[in-house]
């Protein structure tokens, strides 16, 4: 801190108090409110909407349904050979599902954030 001449020193407690009471980037307890400009205030509430349900439902087949699937896959093997592939080519593409989707929701969700 710098006083009015220019000199270096420590802050007191009494100035503080002096500081505290009209400084505008503090508030009464002489914390930081200083927000950037074009921020809004936070009002401390977010809409969940249909968009977090599409969030919730790719998680839920990443994590869930396509680790079951690949468990089952062995059991599954005629319904995998109908669809050309051999077991290898499905332990190889199963997992390519998920992640293409998370991808994609990331993609979107970063998009409608920003124009948003």
């Amino acid at each position: 801190m710098t006083d009015a001449n220019g000199a270096r020193g420590t802050r007191t407690d009494s100035d503080r108090a002096g500081a505290d009471s009209g400084d505008a980037a503090t508030d009464g307890d002489g914390g930081y409110v200083h927000r950037p400009s074009g921020e809004p205030p936070s009002t401390g509430e977010r809409e969940f909407d249909w968009r977090g349900w599409v969030l919730v439902a790719t998680v839920v087949v990443a994590f869930l349904v396509i680790p079951v699937s690949l468990v089952a896959l062995p059991t599954a093997q005629s319904f995998v050979e109908s669809l050309g592939l051999s077991l290898r080519d499905a332990y190889l593409v199963l997992p390519l599902v998920p992640a293409f989707a998370l991808g994609a929701v990331a993609v979107w969700s970063a998009v409608r954030a920003r124009s948003g």
